[in-house]
């Protein structure tokens, strides 16, 4: 049976949409479905981690996500007796550095970032079709086989491989039958997204902190003229989401006739609870973002968190698809499930916090830090010093042979592998997939202030091996590269390398 695209992904949300672009730079064929007939209008999702502003460079859009948005404002918080107290969400002393390009979380609004991240697709050719529903799928050894329901009547489609990343109710896992085990929170809240007067937008107006079942928070929402309110309210009942109700409640809660709600430019009710899926994966369907974890939104993970599933996931596709061994597919779930499980544990007790009255953006909630230390793609018996196989590579800022400035990140940009030689005398032939770039006096790039030696803290000698998505798969010495690359890539490439090495 021939097959109408190679990869069918079910949700244009944040996930849908970075796998979307990544396997749209890779040549690889999709369809990208989405089950409501407009995108969607909301600000839910408004922090972006520093490590997916990282992710967003190498997809070619940082710098117009960081347009379109801007920082997180300081933290108004007003105590009963009519005074209050500023304070800021992130530490004071956060900067960017050599290694770490973005320091702090950026602000924007998730309906603004998922239009930026509608615009690159387009830029690739490709665009979500809306209004097009799931509604049945079986999958075989070669494919997955798909019912979609359209203004225009049912199709089928066959697809070599399936990715659910529609949403917390996904109509997928419950396909697959897969358990999404973990428990409501007991807290019921609103979030909506108005136009009000009676504040200013130069901070994060808190009221009520002490209490955690009357406060309100009131958020200038960055890049736009709408303000964010998020509030508790009871288990059950009917919320009134109304300009009028919207204005009541922040009146009643705020003791304050000032502050009233113009418009609504969207609104939700939603009860908060902390799930993570048993499986990533069952065959040929995968899922991934709020399809696999459902967190509350203490902490700002969740957008970020959908995000490098896809980011994990895609490369994975591609080589599988380009002829890599299938087992190269097990490592998604294996490496993505301990980070949502981390990140739900991290979610939950930022949410206790809060009702204490308690807020803050410290470095474990920007990414920065995490990996697949015990990854079965981590090459064995990688060399551990400053960095290890498994972690993130860090940037860097470096020179060319030609005198221009450059940066590692400029190097590991694109959907290649990266192979970089500290002050080596030797060097392997080109590797399809593979960039190889050496360092030092008479190489490609000069470590001209030390900055590369700095983050990595390597000998010359020795050879890091940077995998697509920017972590590092181990540092080699070049005595072992050789047999180190071969007997590696004859498990993650399509093409195993015959690798000798050339002499300077």
């Amino acid at each position: 049976m021939s097959f109408d695209t190679d990869v069918l992904i079910s949700g244009a949300g944040a996930a849908g949409l970075t796998l979307a672009i990544d396997l749209a730079r890779r040549g690889i064929s999709f369809r990208l479905i989405e089950q409501n007939t407009q995108p969607f209008s909301g600000s839910r999702g408004k922090g972006i981690q520093p490590r997916t502003m990282e992710i967003f460079e190498d997809l070619g859009i940082v710098d117009r996500v960081a347009a379109a948005g801007g920082p997180y404002p300081p933290l108004c918080q007003y105590r009963p007796d009519g005074t209050h107290k500023m304070s800021l969400l992130t530490e004071a002393d956060v900067f960017p550095t050599p290694a770490e390009p973005y320091a702090a979380p950026l602000m924007l609004p998730q309906f603004v970032t998922e239009a930026v991240m509608r615009e690159r697709l387009a830029e690739l050719g490709h665009h979500p079709h809306f209004g097009t529903q799931l509604v049945g799928f079986q999958q075989d050894n070669d494919g997955v086989t798909a019912k979609i329901e359209q203004q225009g009547g049912e199709q089928v489609i066959r697809a070599r491989l399936l990715v659910g990343t529609d949403g917390g109710r996904s109509f997928v896992r419950h396909a697959l039958a897969i358990d999404f085990p973990g428990e409501a929170l007991g807290v019921r809240a609103i979030v909506a997204d108005v136009r009000l007067e009676g504040l200013d937008r130069f901070a994060w107006h808190r009221f009520q902190f002490g209490s955690p079942e009357t406060q309100v928070m009131i958020c200038p929402l960055a890049g736009t003229d709408l303000f964010q309110i998020q509030a508790p309210v009871a288990l059950d009942g009917e919320v009134d989401l109304s300009p009028a109700g919207l204005t009541a409640l922040i009146e009643d809660r705020t003791g304050r006739g000032d502050i009233t709600v113009r418009s609504v430019s969207w609104s939700s009710v939603y009860t908060m609870s902390a799930r993570l899926a048993d499986r990533y994966r069952i065959g040929r369907v995968f899922l991934a973002g709020d399809a696999a974890h459902v967190h509350p939104p203490t902490g700002g993970q969740g957008l970020n968190t959908s995000v490098q599933d896809a980011y994990n996931l895609g490369w994975k596709l591609a080589s599988v698809l380009s002829g890599a061994p299938e087992a190269l597919l097990d490592s998604y779930e294996a490496e993505r499930r301990p980070i949502a499980l981390n990140m739900l544990r991290l979610s939950t007790r930022l949410l206790g916090e809060v009702k204490q009255g308690i807020m803050r953006r410290d470095r474990e909630a920007r990414q920065l830090d995490l990996g697949y230390r015990g990854s079965s793609l981590n090459v064995p018996g990688s060399v551990s010093g400053k960095v290890q196989a498994g972690g993130r590579a860090p940037d860097a800022p470096c020179r060319g042979q030609a005198g221009q400035p450059t940066r590692l990140f400029t190097v590991f940009h694109g959907p290649h592998w990266t192979l970089l030689g500290y002050e080596t005398r030797d060097w392997p032939p080109a590797i399809a997939g593979v960039r190889i770039v050496t360092i030092g006096v008479g190489h490609e790039l000069i470590d001209e202030e030390g900055d590369i030696a700095e983050a990595y803290g390597i000998e010359p000698g020795h050879w890091v091996l940077v995998r697509p998505d920017g972590y590092i798969a181990g540092i080699i010495p070049s005595d072992e590269l050789e047999e180190q690359l071969s007997r590696y890539f004859a498990h993650v490439l399509s093409s195993p390398p015959n690798v000798t090495f050339r002499g300077s």
